[in-house]
């Protein structure tokens, strides 16, 4: 199958190079520029259901597509002007690869923006093709034709190996991600087997007084505990590329309630209080998700707790809210009056397996991948993650989108499907941190 070079070494071959229709109808390209760009902006917002100042978020960004059109004009006029040597066109269409690849739309919707856009400038050509008073054969209309055509697929060609380019960058880092998590959680689930197969081994011999047999005992449930809330949380971080249509919801209160009687004991242990207000929002949340988010941030206080304090606490709070997006969301904040996080290792918190903590109190146990499965979670639901610092402690907050009206009637229907996740939600990037 020939690839563009031979297709436009085909169409040099086509005697038409002195075609004055070719000429007029670039001239009116140029001229229509700006309304063909608005034609296509309100194609694509109408498509993707996305504000139309995000598909294209500033002034600079839009000023792309009146680029591209002078670039396809030109090429209609006269093919000799190949749109991939023309440095600042193939730029243009690179960078919106670059932002197409940032806002999260998939390949597919790449090409059916190039299809949009190019049916667009077709159907405009085919309007005022009649308007225009210049001789022409059948042979030089499908000439002009066949030049648009290959315009846009030139422009689509420059977009699209760029934005592929960053999903194989992108494929590349998390490939070498998992395979550091898979390192890291190996060995420290082996170092938790080792300390409970050695604590057993001990306790075997039977040899201890009873206070080293209690020493040795609660150094095995601890572990055993440990690792069993490693397994879930690697468990419930695997169900978040389901569908989150499809998982359990629950109201928030009744899900910040329960996770705050599963972390009863560790927290009394600890002498931490958790204070939930009883003003929490009552709309639903994804149990699996908000659940695993809260306990880990709440395990976190407790475990970070500062015991130089009399009175240790971790709040929660939530409260509705419009995102950057213009959309329904909840903000559900987790405040302590820890130890906090030193400020020169503040920026390091993204990592996984990363603790703040780890030089300076060694005797604080954990995989450090707590904050991190908070921050991938809520990514994957279309939210986002951060922390503020203070002198008294840390408040870390995530965001979960509202689960809508529609989708909730939908769920109620035994025969209803579900229906195609907006767009928009894939660009939302976490500020997430890991203690």
């Amino acid at each position: 199958m020939p690839g563009i070079p031979e297709l436009l070494a085909a169409d040099a071959d086509v005697p038409f190079e002195n075609c004055t229709l070719a000429t007029a109808l670039a001239e009116r390209m140029r001229t229509h520029r700006d309304e063909l760009t608005h034609r296509w902006l309100d194609r694509i917002s109408a498509r993707v259901k996305m504000d139309p100042n995000r598909i294209f978020p500033t002034d600079a960004l839009l000023d792309h597509v009146p680029l591209l059109i002078l670039g396809i004009a030109d090429y209609i006029e006269n093919p000799e002007r190949v749109i991939l040597s023309d440095v600042p066109v193939v730029a243009k269409a690179m960078e919106l690869g670059a932002l197409r690849f940032a806002q999260g739309f998939d390949e597919y919707e790449l090409l059916k923006e190039y299809e949009i856009f190019g049916g667009i400038l077709f159907s405009f050509l085919s309007r005022v093709v009649d308007e225009i008073d210049e001789p022409c054969s059948r042979g030089e209309l499908l000439s002009c034709a066949h030049r648009l055509f290959l315009a846009v697929a030139l422009i689509q060609q420059a977009t699209l190996t760029h934005y592929l380019s960053l999903v194989k960058d992108r494929l590349n880092e998390r490939e070498q991600r998992l395979r550091g998590f898979n390192r890291a959680l190996s060995h420290e689930l082996r170092n938790l087997i080792g300390t409970i197969s050695g604590a057993a081994e001990i306790l075997e011999l039977g040899t201890f007084s009873p206070e080293q047999q209690r020493t040795m005992t609660s150094m095995i449930v601890r572990n055993s505990a440990n690792m069993k809330v490693t397994l879930e949380n690697l468990v419930e971080l695997s169900r978040m590329d389901e569908d989150a249509r499809q998982s359990r919801h629950i109201a928030l209160p009744q899900a910040a309630a329960e996770v705050a009687r599963q972390l009863r004991e560790s927290a009394r242990a600890h002498g931490v209080e958790i204070r939930l207000p009883s003003d929490l929002p009552s709309i639903a949340v994804s149990a699996a998700a908000f659940e695993l988010c809260l306990s880990n941030l709440i395990a976190n206080a407790i475990k970070y707790s500062d015991q130089s304090k009399d009175k240790r606490w971790v709040e929660v709070r939530a409260s509705n809210a419009v995102s950057d997006d213009g959309l329904p969301e909840t903000v559900i904040e987790v405040r302590d009056n820890g130890i906090g996080v030193p400020e020169a290792r503040r920026a390091e918190l993204f990592s996984r397996f990363f603790r703040a903590h780890e030089d300076s109190n060694s005797e604080i146990e954990g995989t450090g991948l707590g904050l991190s499965i908070v921050r991938d979670t809520v990514t994957a639901l279309g939210g986002r993650a951060w922390a503020d610092f203070h002198d008294d402690g840390t408040a870390f907050f995530f965001t979960m989108p509202h689960r809508r009206a529609e989708d909730d009637a939908s769920a109620r229907r035994p025969d209803a499907k579900p229906s195609e996740p907006a767009t928009e939600s894939a660009d939302r990037t976490a500020e997430g941190s890991v203690r």
